[in-house]
């Protein structure tokens, strides 16, 4: 039987996003993105609905979330869906799904803060070899 678990997003990133380290020293980076889908209703009324993504991002594509990615920014986001699931201290299952992201692509040119204290471009021990987006 095939399968197939393929997810594409495009979207603003919510917040600035966080990396941290498994115990085995893997970089990890989780961050938001907003999907607003827009219509018109059929008696011409103008709505909106905005769709909430987890992205999770793993190793040196991690890294680069982590120095480039900014809340306000347009990305493009492909990956997998991931159930977690674990048992929380009042004894209820939870639940959380995740976009495990394969490829993180910029569609914008400069960060939408116009904060001048952060920047867009990578560090300078990343080439433009090293980014894959």
């Amino acid at each position: 039987m095939v399968s197939l678990n393929k997810v594409m997003i495009i979207g603003n990133v919510g917040g600035d996003p966080e990396m941290r380290f498994t115990p085995s020293g893997h970089p990890v980076t989780s961050f938001r993105v907003a999907a607003t889908r827009r219509w018109d209703s059929p008696d011409g009324e103008r709505k909106e609905e905005t769709e909430w993504f987890s992205v999770v991002a793993w190793n040196k594509l991690a890294e680069q979330c982590n120095q480039l990615l900014a809340k306000g920014r347009l990305v493009y986001v492909e990956g997998r869906l991931q159930t977690r699931t674990w048992d929380g201290q009042d004894g209820q299952k939870h639940y959380k799904t995740e976009v495990i992201a394969s490829t993180v692509n910029l569609l914008d040119k400069k960060p939408a803060a116009a904060d001048e204290t952060s920047s867009a471009e990578p560090a300078g021990d990343i080439t433009p070899e090293d980014i894959p987006f």
